[in-house]
């Protein structure tokens, strides 16, 4: 039997040293223990000194590996030598997401890329008190080993700030120029509650839209194991009491009708639209153009125009084919069931929804009346070419370098043809402006789909689609 010690529970850099020599010397999985644990002064790794053979392995595999050594089961050092001892014999393992171990190893990577997802969105930084410098501090409990893995992401984005995150496993810190890690801490050495909070709680009620309350989805995105750690989870209870109320509010009062300004600018914009002229050149501009639009004859059933909204410029745009009912009513992309799924897929992918951009290809709601019901219908090949003039004012102003065309309808608004889904999903398309053209399914399809198993197989390739456009993006 080998043991072997590593430095640390994510110490990648040993554990691929001795995996290597290991299999080198033909040391079977079952023969082999991964431990982290040291003998009394013992303080150096133990891995095994054989020369490593020359192979190579996919380098898939070592991007999982990455990944999942910085999961918290007991049994990802032994998973992973697994996977590497089979492909010696299997060498395309990698590829076969059936497999049992390749699976649960996806499922450990997806894992922690969730974690280091939710790290982002939920520290929450307080002022030190009584620090030589302005120094910020926050508590974090991760629910996987992402601290360093993460600590690039907040060097980047409070670059000129003086900052210490503290977790269980390690604390990092930044004082403007290095990056310093140190052993875990403990929650009583984060600073209490500071004045900047009340602020924040009253910006996250400020933000927050009744129509789009999902309270299991809000518990998926948002764990309670979170809660105690952000300020704003104090209001959580009161908001989605009230929330069926004010939604329901919402829906009741009429549009804000835009300033006398930016409606002129949008009856000209609409005037000249015909002749390929007069462009909006901002997304004010544009949605007050498209409640005004007649470039075809959807706007007189509908209740209003649906215009994008998101990050402007966004590395990444989504688009849809058009709204649905509850998007007509509520004037917001995505907040009806398909809005839901797209949601939860987006949660799974770790693509966060608020630096992308979300639009259709067609702003007005094509439907037929049954009854008290508003029964969607597909736009044709006229409608969409008559609404791709404003979403490609749309694609000017967003600047998006990655597009995902979420149906056969959005693929036909964005690149003008055609395009089947089954047939180009899973790749990347050049688009003339530059931009990466990613093709998957709309969500609305998969909630169609009758058949369980199709439609987990379906969902899963959803989400691969839009974890491979984050990652085009910079997103993931």
């Amino acid at each position: 039997m080998r043991v072997v010690r590593l430095a640390s529970e994510i110490d990648f850099t040993g554990w691929r040293s001795a995996a290597r020599a290991l299999r080198a010397e033909g040391a079977p999985p079952e023969a082999v223990v991964w431990t982290v644990e040291r003998e009394l002064f013992d303080l150096t790794p133990s891995p095994p000194t054989a020369a490593p053979a020359n192979f190579t392995v996919p380098a898939a595999f070592l991007e999982l590996a990455e990944q999942v050594i910085l999961h918290r089961g007991p049994d990802r050092l032994a998973l992973l030598y697994r996977i590497l001892w089979r492909l010696e014999r299997e060498p395309r393992l990698i590829e076969n997401p059936a497999d049992p171990d390749i699976a649960r190893a996806r499922d450990m990577a997806k894992a922690v890329s969730r974690a280091a997802h939710k790290m982002k969105a939920f520290v929450r930084f307080r002022l030190v008190e009584g620090a030589a410098t302005e120094t910020y501090a926050a508590w974090f409990e991760p629910a996987h080993r992402v601290t360093e893995a993460v600590a690039p992401f907040f060097v980047r984005r409070f670059t000129s700030m003086d900052w210490t995150i503290l977790t269980p496993d390690a604390c990092v810190a930044w004082d403007g120029e290095r990056l310093l890690v140190s052993e875990g801490a403990d929650p009583a050495d984060a600073p209490s509650e500071d004045a900047q909070e009340e602020l924040w709680r009253t910006y996250y009620a400020s933000i927050f839209n009744p129509a789009r309350l999902n309270p299991k989805q809000m518990r998926q995105e948002m764990p309670k194991r979170y809660w105690r750690n952000l300020p704003e989870a104090a209001l959580i209870p009161e908001l989605i009491a009230s929330a069926q109320d004010r939604a329901a509010a919402m829906v009741a009062a009429p549009p804000r009708p835009p300033s006398d300004r930016v409606l002129k600018a949008a009856l000209r914009h609409s005037r000249d639209a015909s002749f390929g002229q007069g462009a909006p050149t901002t997304l004010e501009e544009l949605e007050a153009g498209v409640q005004v639009c007649r470039r075809c004859g959807l706007w007189r059933d509908a209740t209003q125009g649906v215009p994008g909204e998101g990050a402007h410029p966004a590395p990444l745009m989504f688009v849809g084919e058009q709204p649905g009912d509850q998007e007509d009513l509520a004037g917001r992309p995505f907040v009806g069931p398909a809005g839901q799924m797209f949601n939860r897929a987006l949660a799974e992918a770790g693509v966060p929804r608020d630096r992308a951009f979300v639009t259709n290809a067609v702003k007005h709601f094509k439907h037929e009346a049954r009854g008290k019901r508003r029964i969607h219908n597909t736009p044709d090949r006229g409608e969409v070419t008559a609404c791709r003039w404003w979403l490609d004012a749309e694609r000017r102003i967003v600047r998006p370098r990655v597009i995902v065309m979420l149906g056969a309808t959005a693929a036909l608004g964005v690149i003008g043809k055609p395009t089947p889904i089954g047939a180009n999903r899973g790749q990347a398309l050049q688009l003339p402006d530059q931009a990466q053209g990613v093709v998957t399914y709309h969500p609305s399809f998969l909630l169609r789909v009758p058949d369980a198993e199709a439609k987990a197989k379906a969902y899963a390739e959803f989400v691969e689609d839009l974890r491979m456009a984050g990652k085009l993006a910079g997103l993931v």
